[in-house]
């Protein structure tokens, strides 16, 4: 038994009752969905056709949500539904870039994440999902997909079907009759800001707990004027929309211009969308990013020395493990931060799923920070024997600890950008380089050998060079998708360039490879500060770059 969905487009005619029975049935709060319609009009006026597509989740066979998910909130069950708990989840919001398909959101009641679950609670006792029992068009089929006597697995032998994102290989299980291309992939049309929903382009869900302040900063007068329908030019917006939909080419260049930017049909553009969910992962997760590669790098770096045969002062030692331990606990406190339930965060140890990278990575964090303990307790009472082995082992816990975030990102299936095999070098280059910078700023404090300095200086360099040729890279390689495409031009070219190019490669790439070239305590200190500025100013474009691309 596999339950599947069936929109047919012939039949669509975007009323939107799909919409509300899913509200009303499982009591969805405002700003947020399950299932949406959206609109997509092609032509010129007069000749102009509206496409409507449902949006939903997929069901997927091989659903991304559910691996990435560290605490099996999220579940296949043996029907083939995806369903979730909200019992367990933490808020940490992986699941959301995960799904290619924009299917789920943070809700505002619960601080926990939903979507659709095909009614679950209905088909348990043989009825239809909700929005299938509305449709006045029976446009929404759905049923067992496996049982050949079902009018879905009829209707799949016999018409010709689409799907969203195929080459996602999540084998999902929404099949579309007539599935319109420039409704069905979110790149073919550009998001605008003169629809209806454009307006929360500050994101909703996840952002709706600010919905009351906002809502007390607002213009009464203009909140009115809007509820009546007039827009900000003061039009009625009934009349406005009609004007909207019926300009010619010349009038609609907003819009249009934006679909000629994605270099695609001009005459596609969105007129009605679900709202915006913001950026998920925000300043929180690049910050964590940062510190985490900060933690890694002060206990590799003296430890790479000493098996390198530079004789290593004891206070430099001593300095990284606490440098370390320091940056851990704020790692640690950075991400349970980020969580909409953060009183939950110990789940991810005590209830794991462990495909998930997230589970994975709370272990090697945990685990690293028993070794730096381990490794702090051996030196503190003169058994260097013991402190020795331990060193092998937290030295390769502090790699782990640095790289485990590229697995996770290549986890999150739905920002094409973060499927970079380069991820990895990346992720353990910028724990080098935050290690050789924390203890460049240290020789402000006094030089403690020349050995050291220039071993300093010597990986410094080194990394920052390497660092810069990964970079370039990531940047020149032809990408295979689109989205992945525009996240590459947001950074070079788009509204992240300032940050890339004057943050990212030059405060934090090249000059600090001058000053540390110079030499001297006062210069490397300097270069690791801007090596310091740098790596937080490309984890931070890193990371909120790929989330701007819509999903759907």
């Amino acid at each position: 038994m596999q339950y599947g969905f069936i929109i047919d487009n012939r039949k669509c005619i975007g009323c939107h009752a799909c919409t509300v029975a899913c509200k009303a049935e499982h009591e969805v709060p405002l700003g947020v969905n399950r299932t949406w319609v959206k609109y997509i009009e092609k032509g010129t006026y007069p000749n102009t056709a509206r496409h409507f597509s449902v949006m939903r989740c997929n069901h997927c066979e091989d659903a991304p949500c559910v691996e990435i998910c560290p605490v099996t909130a999220l579940y296949t069950r043996k029907d083939g539904i995806v369903d979730f708990d909200p019992r367990r989840c933490i808020g940490c919001k992986g699941c959301m870039q995960a799904c290619p398909y924009d299917a789920l959101y943070i809700d505002p009641d619960t601080h926990t994440a939903a979507k659709c679950n095909y009614c679950a609670h209905r088909v348990d006792i043989g009825l239809e999902p909700a929005c299938v029992n509305v449709c006045p068009e029976h446009a929404i089929i759905s049923g067992d997909m496996d049982d050949g006597s079902t009018e879905i697995s009829q209707l799949l032998a016999k018409e010709q079907v689409t799907v969203r994102k195929i080459e996602k290989d999540t084998k999902p299980r929404l099949y579309y009759i007539d599935g319109d291309e420039a409704s069905l992939t979110p790149g073919e049309t550009a998001t605008s800001d003169n629809y209806m929903w454009s307006s929360q382009s500050d994101g909703v869900g996840h952002f709706a707990r600010y919905i009351e302040e906002r809502t007390a900063k607002a213009d009464p007068e203009d909140m009115i004027r809007q509820l009546g329908g007039a827009g900000q030019d003061g039009q009625v917006g009934g009349e406005h929309n009609g004007a909207a939909s019926q300009a010619s080419a010349g009038s609609q260049s907003g819009a249009v211009s934006g679909s000629e930017q994605n270099g695609k049909d001009a005459a596609a553009r969105r007129v009605y969308d679900a709202p915006d969910k913001g950026v998920l992962w925000g300043n929180d997760v690049a910050a964590y990013v940062w510190t985490k590669a900060i933690s890694a790098g002060a206990f590799l770096l003296p430890f790479a020395a000493s098996v390198f045969g530079y004789a290593v002062d004891p206070v430099i030692a001593w300095a990284g493990c606490t440098v370390a331990l320091t940056f851990l606990l704020a790692t640690t406190i950075l991400l349970v931060s980020d969580l909409t339930q953060p009183k939950r965060f110990l789940y991810v140890l005590l209830r794991p799923q462990w495909k998930s990278w997230l589970v994975l990575g709370g272990y090697a964090l945990t685990l690293y920070g028993l070794a730096l303990t381990l490794w702090a307790a051996a030196m503190w009472t003169g058994r260097t024997g013991a402190a020795e082995i331990i060193g092998w082992i937290t030295a390769a816990l502090a790699v782990v600890t640095a790289v485990y975030t590229a697995f996770l990102f290549a986890q999150a299936k739905g920002r094409d950008f973060w499927q970079s095999p380069t991820l990895v070098l990346h992720m353990l280059l910028h724990a080098v380089l935050a290690g050789a910078a924390v203890f460049a700023l240290v020789l402000l404090f006094g030089a403690p050998g020349e050995a050291w300095t220039d071993f300093l200086r010597t990986t410094l360099i080194a990394a920052v060079i390497l660092n810069l040729l990964v970079i370039a890279s990531e940047m020149l390689t032809p990408h295979p998708t689109a989205d992945a495409r525009k996240a590459v031009q947001a950074i070079v070219r788009g509204r992240y360039r300032g940050y890339f190019w004057v943050l990212g490669i030059a405060i934090g790439n090249l000059v600090p490879v001058v000053l540390a070239w110079i030499g001297g305590g006062p210069m490397l200190a300097a270069a690791g500060a801007g090596v310091l500025i740098g790596l937080y100013a490309t984890e931070y474009v890193w990371v909120r770059a790929p989330q701007d691309i819509p999903l759907s």
